[in-house]
């Protein structure tokens, strides 16, 4: 109620302003270069705005205002706009004589950078970075990045999870046009099902990040932003590939406009599977062969910029079926097989979501942001069935006013709903296993939150607040907090801390524990996992006459209240589920360097330590499968006349710890720790005006695990165990494509 009549009290008050936005640009020696971080500052007042990193800004002019406009930018000449009777500009200033070394230096943001205007620290990776690596799907559009490690969760299947701060995937929140996608039933194959060429951009923030989308984000936050429908900038869009195994992926996207007001785009996105290899002779598949088709479409209308109605509607329809084991393993009548092994996992998923909303003025709207899905999904994990069904759906209402012109309120309501139903069965339990069932979930969870930003001169604050009502769990309560300094012009120093929690989907974001020989003791019913997250970092940017160097320190610490962990360690024939309240800890520093060498050369390298653990009583153990140290470094070339690009990256591992295998047979036991190890990718690129040809190796120095699995030769005995993949396994991989685009 209190929320409700805030929202009836500031209403009349939005009625009586005027917004003007656009683009400020720089004319530089090499063309107009855009200009963020550019002042503009309303004539004889202190009210002002800061364009963003694409240059753009907005400000709010009360109607008795100066229509005038004070526009500048460090080594070019301030310029005065007049704005009467407009509502959009484009500004282009000129370069100041007395500095032209800075004026021929515009910060430039390439395909990654860092958001130097957001209150949160936010990585961007944007089209021209994807277009640097294959990025078939999103699992692979981070091979340029420290912050996010994509993790093998099933070899056979090569399904893969996106790690930040060296905590499971399931920790960080993964938003798809700002809304909650993929989780539960979608979690394992979902970050795999969206093809690299329907990215627009991705927005990466570590830790506790907003209040608005849920309680999540523990360990961090993606936004995977879709392309927008723009027939005028992009309306066809081909791109086919092809690797050295013989897998195949062609997609297709589509723009136009319908009638006076909507735009459409229509993408579709196939893979063929490859044929198949086994080089290091242990029976199983290299690589699973994998069937994909998706269909998606997106309407738009309006901008939510300006006065009135605007939407966002987006349809997509996928059917994939995965198939992993033995090499003589057919999938048609060697499911549920206790002669030959191999794991077929096929699924179904519809989804829809929409975001609508009203601009009453400039400093207010209202949107309603809603999505569904249902994941139908059933599966062999050798003599294990397993089938899934699960419904989601969301909704959130948002009311969001910029008051004293420069602090921005929001606030709603939302509602989560949730069904999952699970079904285990063994064709064959010689092994004994107890976890045959019927495991049903559902949650309605309804919840109202808060959020301002408060902007000052040099500093900002973003406090938020939510609460939500958990069906089983009742109440729960989360804070957040983020601080943003302006330490100079040049650097940036940020800290946040919260609260975040979730609920766990046990079999359908654990899949090992679908895919090994052990049984699965529950201990207790299982809590809320809930935990802490504290984070401190600092931007700073220097330039020269032909360099921009940007250099960022991260250090983040995450504490557990409540953790539910599969204990591996304890039994190797059993895999304990019980929460955990003792003492967990993630402990992460990052450090990234980033040069722009006269703008036709660009070296990044980012250095992560990660001291992630346990403790149980005076003994502390190192979570398996997490290197304490991992260096990426990312090499590209781009001439002046952009007709091609090399790029070169290369991911240095460390020793990870492995699970505990001192209680098997010696034959089978597994050392301590992993070694450390380098993989080098290369790419290159024939830029045309409609024709892009690339082609490149991943691994190219060809290093291999060579027989991850534990008791290969006997996949139904009791010792068999996919889960020691702690390094690539296929070997190098070759491939060549080609994008079209008019």
């Amino acid at each position: 109620m209190r929320l409700l009549s805030l929202f009836l009290v500031l209403l009349p008050f939005t009625l009586f302003s005027q917004s003007i936005k656009g683009k400020i640009f720089g004319k530089t020696p090499s063309g107009n270069e855009i200009l963020p971080g550019a002042t503009l500052t309303l004539v004889g007042t202190p009210q002002g705005a800061v364009s963003n990193e694409f240059g753009v800004f907005e400000i709010n002019v009360p109607a008795d205002a100066d229509p005038r406009l004070l526009v500048s930018f460090l080594g070019f000449k301030t310029d005065t706009v007049a704005i009467a009777g407009r509502t959009y500009f484009s500004i282009y200033l000129e370069p100041d004589a007395k500095n032209l070394e800075a004026a021929s230096v515009v910060a430039q943001q390439g395909g990654s950078f860092i958001s130097a205007l957001q209150g949160i620290k936010v990585e961007v990776i944007n089209q021209k970075e994807l277009t640097k690596a294959a990025c078939c799907d999103l699992a692979g559009c981070f091979e340029t990045q420290g912050t996010i490690q994509a993790q093998t969760t099933n070899l056979l299947l090569n399904s893969k999870e996106l790690r930040i701060l060296g905590l499971s995937g399931v920790y960080n929140q993964i938003l798809v046009d700002g809304m909650p996608m993929i989780l539960g039933s979608t979690f394992t194959y979902g970050i795999s099902s969206i093809p690299g060429t329907l990215v627009d951009q991705i927005f990466v923030a570590k830790g506790a990040n907003s209040v608005l989308q849920g309680f999540e984000s523990i360990s961090g936050q993606v936004n995977v932003v879709l392309k927008d429908p723009n027939p005028d900038k992009e309306k066809f869009l081909l791109n086919a590939y092809l690797n050295s195994f013989g897998e195949k992926h062609l997609n297709a996207n589509f723009s136009t406009t319908l009638g006076k007001s909507w735009k459409s785009l229509t993408s579709l996105h196939l893979v063929q599977p490859a044929s198949k290899r086994d080089r290091d002779e242990d029976t199983f598949l290299d690589l699973p062969l994998l069937t994909r088709l998706a269909i998606y479409q997106k309407f738009t209308v309006g901008d939510e910029q300006s006065a009135g109605w605007s939407s966002k509607i987006g349809l997509r329809y996928l059917d994939e079926k995965r198939i992993g084991g033995q090499t003589t393993f057919d999938a048609k009548s060697d499911q549920g097989s206790n002669q030959v092994y191999g794991q077929v996992v096929q699924y179904q998923q519809p989804e829809l979501y929409t975001k609508t909303g009203y601009r009453f003025t400039p400093q207010s709207k209202i949107s309603l942001i809603a999505s569904a899905f249902q994941h139908q999904q059933s599966a062999w994990f050798g003599v294990t069935q397993y089938a899934s069904k699960h419904l989601n759906a969301y909704a959130n209402l948002q009311y969001e006013h910029l008051w004293a012109q420069k602090h921005d309120l929001k606030f709603g309501f939302s509602y989560r709903h949730l069904n999952l139903d699970e079904t285990i069965r063994f064709s064959n339990n010689d092994l004994e296993r107890t976890f045959a069932g019927d495991y049903q979930r559902q949650e309605r969870t309804p919840g109202m939150f808060a959020e301002n930003v408060f902007n000052f001169e040099q500093f900002s604050i973003i406090a938020g607040a939510r609460v939500d009502h958990h069906r089983q769990f009742g109440w729960q309560f989360v804070p957040r907090l983020t601080l943003r300094y302006n330490a100079g012009d040049a650097t940036v120093i940020r800290a946040n801390v919260g609260r975040g929690l979730r609920s766990v989907n046990l079999f359908a974001e654990n899949i090992s524990l679908l895919i090994s020989s052990r049984d699965i003791q529950f201990s207790e019913s299982l809590d809320l996992e809930k935990a802490w997250n504290t984070g401190v970092n600092l931007t700073h940017t220097a330039t020269g006459e032909t360099l921009v160097a940007t250099f960022s320190v991260d250090l983040y610490h995450t504490r557990f209240q409540n953790q539910i962990f599969p204990d591996y360690d304890s039994d190797p024939g059993l895999a304990i589920i019980q929460n955990f309240r003792g003492t967990s800890i993630s402990n992460g520093f990052q450090f990234d360097a980033k040069f722009v060498l006269a703008k036709i050369f660009e070296a990044k390298f980012a250095y992560n330590f990660l001291d992630v653990y346990r403790r149980t009583g005076e003994q502390k153990i190192q979570l398996p499968f997490n290197a304490r140290h991992r260096l990426v470094s990312a090499f590209s070339y781009e001439p002046k006349n952009k007709q091609w690009h090399a790029d070169v990256n290369v991911h240095w591992m460390g020793p990870q710890r492995l699970p505990n295998t001192q209680t098997l047979p010696e034959s089978f036991q597994q050392p301590d720790f992993s070694r450390a190890y380098a993989v080098t990718n290369v790419q290159f690129t024939k830029v045309w005006k409609k024709l892009d040809v690339y082609a490149g190796c991943e691994n190219i120095f060809d290093f291999r695990q060579l027989r991850p699995i534990i008791n290969w030769q006997n996949p139904f005995g009791e010792y068999f165990d996919t889960a020691f993949a702690w390094g690539p396994t296929r070997g190098r991989e070759l491939y060549v494509g080609v994008r079209m685009k008019w």
